[in-house]
């Protein structure tokens, strides 16, 4: 493995690429990356790099984030079969449906959505700043998509009439409160943090509900040493690179995004080697989805 380590390492230099990975994907990888963080922080990070390509070890809607933020670079996915079926729940057709039943409402779009729904929204948010985005909002009503967990987070934090797709990550949605109930019986002592695409039921047990992003940043300015993490497992790996004199638990739950684990590190090889294969957004798309994330990072920070 490190010998393949080290040959993605020469080979990223020789093709000036950049290696982006996310929180979720398997330890080796997270390894391997010049950068590791959430979907959108690691495509800014895509957008301001003087490097010529960007390989984004995630799933497709990330890397077409990514290349609509940095048009100019070649932006690879590793692992094509690597998609969110959470982002796949929202269909343009669909959307345009939603949208016809509430003229005028804004779409608020989960950045975890393909181009084509960013496209179709008027704004985008992330987990981190889901709330903050909404409030900034003039309007009494709007459409939340894809994620109906984090939509009811939303609502439940808002003076305003949250209209949900009911969609969700399949991860995510199946934690059960019983299962939390008994690491937190099992562990008094942990903090527990879960992250809002969780079921309502579960965010009511949490003592933090936080993103990815939140929750690293959370553990590694805390005094407390022992955590509950609601979240996909890969996070462990940035968490105990971090903290190695803290002790992290996970509920009794696969808590594992199958499509995250999809690319290896002979993949991340073979697209370097290839530059295959590319994920591009067309123009059309790419301007209307941009403008939609510009104006979610055009709304100030808490």
């Amino acid at each position: 493995m490190e010998q393949l380590s080290e040959a993605i390492r020469k080979l990223a230099k020789k093709r000036n690429a950049l290696i982006l990975a996310h929180n979720y994907q398997r330890d080796e990888i997270q390894n391997i990356a010049d950068i590791t963080g959430d979907s959108l922080a690691l495509s800014i990070a895509a957008a301001e790099t003087d490097k010529d390509t960007i390989v984004f070890c995630g799933v497709h809607f990330m890397a077409e984030s990514a290349a609509i933020l940095a048009p100019d670079k070649t932006v690879l996915l590793p692992n094509s079969a690597a998609g969110c079926p959470m982002a796949d729940t929202v269909t343009p057709e669909g959307l345009q449906l939603m949208r016809s039943r509430y003229p005028g409402v804004p779409v608020v779009a989960y950045v975890n959505t393909s181009a084509a729904t960013k496209a179709l929204s008027d704004i985008c948010c992330t987990s981190a700043n889901a709330v903050t985005v909404v409030s900034s909002l003039p309007d009494d009503e709007v459409i939340l998509v894809p994620d109906r967990n984090l939509g009811s987070y939303i609502a439940a934090n808002v003076d305003k009439t949250c209209h949900l797709w009911d969609g969700c990550c399949p991860i995510h949605d199946k934690l059960l409160t019983e299962q939390v109930v008994q690491c937190q019986q099992a562990h008094p002592q942990a903090r527990c943090l879960a992250h809002p695409e969780c079921p309502a039921a579960v965010l009511e047990l949490a003592d933090e509900i936080l993103s990815t992003g939140g929750m690293l940043d959370h553990v590694r300015n805390s005094d407390e040493r022992q955590f509950i993490i609601a979240t996909e497992q890969g996070i462990l790996c940035q968490l105990r690179k971090d903290n190695p004199d803290k002790e992290f638990f996970f509920p009794d739950y696969e808590f594992i995004c199958t499509d995250m684990k999809l690319t290896t590190l002979q993949d991340v090889y073979n697209c370097l080697d290839n530059l295959q294969p590319q994920v591009t957004v067309p123009e059309d798309i790419r301007l209307n989805a941009h403008a939609a994330l510009e104006r979610m990072l055009a709304v100030p920070r808490d």
